[in-house]
C-alpha cells in the first residue's frame, strides 16, 4: 500500500498535479486572506479569574477604568510655579479626549504634575490612536523647561501594540533568508536550496491563513504573537522534514539509476518517521487547549493547524517538485550510482559514533553530568516579569512610569481598580484600611447604579512583591462584602501567574504521557520510548538552566515570563523526540540486518549530519523570534534556541547511542532488535 501511495506521488503525470494543485488551493487562501482579530479585554487573562472578573465589569462602566492615559509634567530643573502650572493647567484640558473637568494635580515637591485622561474604547487599536493624538499635542505644545510623557493603562497597551506593527514582515523576511543561508551550507549548492524554500515559504503563509480562519470559524481566541510563532514552527518543522527527505533521496540516488525510483523509496523510508515526529508535536500542542488561557488555547490550535500543513507540504508538494526535476538539481555535487553512501561511509559521526562505542558508560555519565551542571541553576529561575522589562528597547509609558515614581507613589501611574455591586462606601472604608494603599478615590459607576468601582492607588510599584501582597489582602478585607471584584495591572500579573503554574502542573504531565505514548505505537517497545522521553526532560531542564545564566549575567533581565517555560517545555519536548524519532527509527531499519550495536552506529553515520543541520538551522529560526522587541518572545527563542542545540549536538549525538550501546538488545524491550 505505502509503496502505491509513493509510486503514484512521485509519478510523472500526478507530480505536476500535485504541483498545480497546491498552487491553486495556496493562491486561493491568499486571495482570501488571514482572518482579522480583535482581541478582547479578557483572551490574555485565566478564564474565571478575579481580574478577569472585575475587567468583564468594568466593561459595563461608561467610561472603562482600564483605559486611561496618565500624562506627567516634570520641570527639567528647579519646580513648577503658578504661572508654569496655569500653562500645564490650560494644555491638560486642550489634549484629545481631555476637558476643562479634567483636573491638574501637582506632586507634594512642586516637581511634577499629572492629568489622567480617559480614553475611550478598551482595544489596542483605540488605546493607540487616542496615545498617538496625546503625544503629537505634548510634542507640539509643551512648555519650555517641562518635559512631558504619558503612561498609564492605555499607553502600555499601545506601545505594546507598536510592537507588533510590521512583525509578520520582519518576522517573515528574517527566518526566510536564515533558513537560506543554512540550506545553501548543508546543501553546498547554489540551486537545491531555493525549491525546499519555496515550498515550505508557501506552505508557511498558507498555514497563516488557514489557522486563523479555523480559529475564527471555532470561535478561539489568538493576539498577535500567535502568527509569529506558528510561522516559526512550520518554517522550522518544515524544512527539518524536507532536510531529511532530500538526504534519504540523495543516498538513494546512489543505489537506482532511476531517479524516480530513487525519490519513491526514500520518501516511503522517511515518511514513516516525519509522521510519527509531527505527530508528537501535534499532540504536545493540542494539550495547550486545556490552557486557562484564551489566547494560549489559540495558540495550540494554530500550531496543530501548521504542523498538518508542513508535513503535507513537505511529504506530498516537495517531492512531487523533486520528482519533475533531474538528478542536475543537486549539482555541483550530483550524486551517482555506486558511490559510497552516508551509512556505509566513514564520516564525522560515524567516527564519534566508533568512540562512543569503546566507551559508553563513561559517555552516559559524562554527558548526564554536563546536562545537570547546566541545570543547576533552576533553584534560582524567578518566574513573572516586571513591567520595566517587558521590552528590549524601553518605550516612553515604561521610563514615563518610572520618572512618575519619583514624585507621586509608585502606584500612580496604574492604580488597581475595584469593582462592587455591594455598598460602595463598606468597600472604599475597608480598602483604605489596608496596609500599602496609599489613596482611594471613587470612579466610575453603571447607569443603572448598581456597579461602582474604586480608583486604588498602591504605594509600592505595580510590579513589586509588595504590591501583589497588598492586592492579596484588598481582596481579603472586601471578600465578607460581597459582590467584590479586584483589577489592575497588579492583579492581573497575580493571576496570571496562578493560572500559568496551574497549567504547567495540568499540562506539562499530560504531553509526556502523550509523547511517549506516541513513542511506543511507532517503535512497539516499553523501555525506548522512557529512555528517550527521560533525555527530553534533562534536555529541557538544562536549557532552561543555561538560559537563565544568559537572562541574567548577559542580557540583565531579573525574570523569566511566567508563560515562557510551558510554551519551551512543549515546543522542545516534541521537537526534541523528532530528533530521536529520526535517530532511533533508522536504527531500528539497520539492525534488523546488521544487529543493534551496529545499527545504531551505521543510523548515527546515516542521520548525523542531516538532524545536525536540521537542529541548526530549527535552534536559527526560533532565535529570530529576537526581532520583535517584545521580551518573552526573545525568552522563548532563547530556550528553544539552546535546547535544540543541546539535543542535537550532545543528547541525539552522543547520550542516546550511548545509551543503546550500553543496553544492547535490551534497548528495545520488550520487542526483539531483529
Amino acid at each position: 500500500m505505502a509503496q502505491r501511495i509513493t509510486s503514484f506521488l512521485t509519478g510523472a503525470r500526478t507530480a505536476w498535479l500535485a504541483i498545480v494543485a497546491a498552487l491553486l488551493l495556496s493562491g486561493a487562501a491568499f486571495s482570501l486572506g488571514a482572518a482579522e482579530r480583535v482581541a478582547g479585554p479578557t483572551d490574555s487573562l485565566p478564564v474565571g479569574a478575579d481580574s478577569t472578573i472585575a475587567t468583564e465589569w468594568a466593561e459595563q462602566l461608561p467610561q472603562n477604568d482600564d483605559s486611561t492615559a496618565v500624562v506627567l509634567f516634570q520641570a527639567k530643573t528647579g519646580t513648577l510655579d503658578q504661572a508654569k502650572l496655569g500653562q500645564l493647567r490650560t494644555l491638560a484640558a486642550q489634549l484629545p479626549g481631555s476637558s476643562a473637568k479634567v483636573p491638574l494635580v501637582p506632586s507634594e515637591d512642586k516637581r511634577a504634575a499629572v492629568a489622567i485622561i480617559p480614553v475611550q474604547g478598551s482595544d489596542a487599536t483605540a488605546a493607540s490612536n487616542a496615545v498617538k493624538a496625546i503625544r503629537d499635542r505634548l510634542a507640539s505644545s509643551t512648555p519650555d523647561g517641562v518635559q512631558s510623557g504619558v503612561t498609564g493603562p492605555a499607553a502600555i497597551k499601545a506601545d505594546l501594540a507598536a510592537v507588533f506593527e510590521g512583525a509578520d514582515f520582519r518576522l517573515l523576511a528574517a527566518t526566510a533568508a536564515i533558513v537560506a543561508l543554512l540550506l545553501v551550507l548543508t546543501y553546498r549548492s547554489p540551486i537545491l536550496w531555493i525549491f525546499p524554500l519555496v515550498v515550505i515559504g508557501i506552505g508557511d503563509r498558507l498555514a497563516t491563513v488557514v489557522a486563523t480562519h479555523v480559529l475564527d470559524v471555532t470561535g478561539t481566541s489568538w493576539d498577535e504573537s500567535t502568527t509569529g510563532i506558528l510561522s516559526v514552527l512550520v518554517f522550522g518543522a518544515g524544512t527539518n522534514y524536507a532536510l531529511l527527505l532530500i538526504s534519504r533521496y540523495r543516498d538513494e540516488l546512489r543505489h537506482h539509476d532511476d531517479r524516480r525510483e530513487a525519490l519513491g523509496l526514500a520518501l516511503r523510508r522517511t515518511s514513516h518517521a516525519v509522521l510519527a515526529s509531527a505527530t508528537t508535536v501535534v499532540f504536545g500542542v493540542l494539550t495547550l487547549l486545556l490552557s486557562a488561557f484564551p489566547t494560549t488555547r489559540g495558540l495550540g490550535l494554530a500550531c496543530a493547524v501548521g504542523i498538518v500543513i508542513a508535513v503535507i507540504f513537505a511529504l506530498v508538494v516537495l517531492p512531487a517538485v523533486l520528482s519533475s526535476l533531474g538528478r542536475w538539481v543537486f549539482w555541483p555535487r550530483v550524486p551517482q550510482v555506486g558511490e559510497t553512501t552516508l551509512d556505509e561511509g566513514h564520516s564525522l559521526w560515524r567516527r564519534v559514533g566508533d568512540s562512543v562505542a569503546k566507551r559508553p558508560m563513561a559517555y552516559v555519565a559524562g554527558t548526564l553530568v554536563a546536562l545537570a551542571l547546566a541545570a543547576g541553576g533552576l533553584s534560582q529561575v524567578k518566574l513573572g516579569l516586571p513591567d520595566a522589562e517587558q521590552f528590549l528597547e524601553t518605550p516612553d509609558s515604561i521610563s514615563t512610569a518610572q520618572r512618575l515614581g519619583e514624585s507621586f507613589p509608585a502606584g500612580s501611574a496604574d492604580p488597581a481598580t475595584v469593582l462592587t455591586r455591594a455598598d460602595a462606601s463598606a468597600v472604599q472604608k475597608a480598602v483604605e484600611q489596608v496596609e500599602g494603599v496609599a489613596s482611594v478615590r471613587p470612579g466610575g459607576r453603571s447607569t443603572d447604579g448598581k456597579l461602582t468601582s474604586l480608583q486604588v492607588v498602591l504605594a509600592n510599584a505595580p510590579d513589586s512583591d509588595a504590591a501583589e501582597q497588598t492586592v492579596r489582602d484588598i481582596r481579603a478585607a472586601v471578600k465578607p462584602l460581597g459582590q467584590t471584584h479586584v483589577g489592575g495591572s497588579t492583579a492581573k500579573a497575580l493571576d496570571e501567574g496562578t493560572g500559568h503554574a496551574d497549567d504547567r502542573m495540568k499540562i506539562m504531565p499530560l504531553a509526556l504521557v502523550l509523547v511517549l505514548g506516541a513513542l511506543m505505537l511507532l517503535l512497539r517497545s516499553l523501555l525506548a520510548p522512557a529512555i528517550l522521553v527521560a533525555t527530553v526532560i534533562a534536555t529541557f531542564l538544562a536549557s532552561l538552566g543555561v538560559s537563565w545564566w544568559i537572562f541574567t549575567g548577559l542580557l540583565d533581565f531579573t525574570a523569566v515570563g511566567s508563560n515562557v517555560p510551558l510554551l519551551a517545555f512543549l515546543f522542545l519536548v516534541a521537537l526534541g523526540v523528532d530528533y530521536n524519532i529520526f535517530l532511533v527509527t533508522r536504527a531500528r531499519e539497520e539492525s534488523a540486518a546488521h544487529g543493534s550495536r551496529e545499527g545504531m552506529l551505521r543510523a548515527l553515520a546515516a542521520t548525523g549530519g542531516v538532524i545536525t543541520s536540521a537542529g541548526i538551522l530549527l535552534a536559527a529560526v526560533f532565535a529570530v523570534l529576537g526581532v520583535l522587541p517584545l521580551v518573552v518572545l526573545a525568552q522563548l527563542g532563547t530556550i528553544i534556541c539552546v535546547g535544540v542545540l543541546l539535543d542535537t549536538l550532545v543528547v541525539r549525538t552522543v547520550l542516546v547511542p550511548a545509551i543503546a550501546l550500553t543496553l544492547g538488545d535490551r534497548f528495545w524491550w520488550p520487542r526483539k532488535a531483529a
